[in-house]
């Protein structure tokens, strides 16, 4: 081979590099400026917290609701697409999702390589095609939820185990009740006060005691027994761990992530506070709850006692994202003072 032909290939050659470098530099360009790249990668599901929250508890979607009611799902379809770039405002869940969203920011912050997170998935039994919109408006607002579940008419409640679902909420209470016969802790979400100023770097989860955190074991004896009776008892059996109730899992796995920010000397500072707000009176049966708490391992930040007195003036203080409660009376008690609420629909309270 020639000298002038070496000196061509060796050019060309050079050029193709030349192309290949400029290629990938823009390649790298493009990556740096795409939004998605900047998110966290989602936690692998068997190492998360799943929490699963309706379209309609995520985001008011009551004018939408009324469409379908009144003219159909044709018509309720056609008005989504039409308005797939109008953003839904926030529902129930929506300071709820924002608040856990903050955790997960905080954990990674000490642990950059951590799993153990909050993991959403917007589950729902619209049409893929209305996901558009739901996408648009998860983006709008900055939320990190990377799993969809879009049933098409049928209900999404089959899927919850197969996502590794640890708490459903809700605003259909139809669907709660299918989640909680598959055995899923879940809860029919209720919206508070527009203007509540809840706190945007610490979530605050509110627990009922008995069909909540405990198992209805005291509701039976109330019932069956009479007040008085049922006090009796407790004061006796004082040193008797109470059951488990339908939340407790998720309250073990809010006191988890609470001992790693406690691990790295964060415990005044913690993202996640928890409070016990029961009926209950302190002196004839909290050192029950108390030890049954400390033996399973639960530190609850806050225990308020109230004998029977009304919640919605101490959750007004509290002003929690989420508050757990399995009767009605102080769910409606607690919308009056503008708290965001869960029904838990478990045990007698519910005949």
């Amino acid at each position: 081979m020639d000298h002038d032909c070496v000196s061509d290939l060796t050019r060309k050659r050079e050029e193709e590099e030349d192309e290949d470098e400029a290629y990938w530099a823009s390649v790298r360009t493009l990556y740096e400026k795409t939004p998605n790249c900047s998110r966290p990668r989602p936690p692998k599901p068997k190492h998360a917290i799943t929490v699963a929250v309706s379209s309609g508890a995520l985001f008011n979607m009551m004018d939408s609701r009324k469409i379908y009611d009144e003219e159909g799902l044709e018509k309720y379809m056609e008005y989504q697409l039409t308005n797939e770039n109008v953003v839904l405002t926030p529902g129930p869940a929506f300071r709820f999702v924002k608040a856990l969203q903050y955790v997960n920011c905080r954990l990674r912050e000490l642990y950059p390589d951590e799993q153990d997170l909050f993991d959403i998935v917007l589950m729902t039994n619209n049409h893929a095609q209305v996901g558009v919109r739901l996408i648009n408006s998860v983006n709008h607002y900055g939320l990190l939820i990377d799993r969809f579940c879009l049933t098409g008419g049928k209900s999404p409640i089959g899927y919850l185990k197969a996502y590794l679902t640890n708490l459903y909420v809700s605003a259909d209470s139809e669907k709660v009740l299918e989640a909680i016969q598959e055995g899923i802790a879940s809860a029919t979400m209720y919206d508070g006060a527009k203007d509540t100023a809840y706190c945007d770097t610490q979530l605050r989860v509110v627990f009922d005691g008995d069909a909540v955190l405990f198992s209805e074991e005291p509701e039976h004896g109330i019932k069956d027994h009479g007040l008085d009776k049922c006090f009796q008892h407790e004061a006796l059996a004082d040193n008797k761990p109470l059951g488990q109730g339908p939340l407790k899992g998720f309250m073990e796995d809010l006191g988890r992530l609470q001992k790693k920010f406690y691990a790295k000397d964060e415990r005044l500072c913690c993202p996640i506070r928890t409070y016990l707000v029961t009926a209950r009176s302190a002196a004839s049966s909290g050192a029950r709850v108390l030890k049954t708490l400390r033996r399973w391992g639960l530190e609850i930040d806050e225990a308020l006692f109230l004998a029977g007195a009304p919640k919605g003036p101490i959750l007004a203080k509290i002003r929690p994202h989420l508050f757990f409660d399995d009767h009605m009376f102080h769910v409606e008690g607690a919308q009056k003072f503008g708290t965001a609420t869960a029904h838990t629909p478990y045990g007698i309270s519910q005949k």
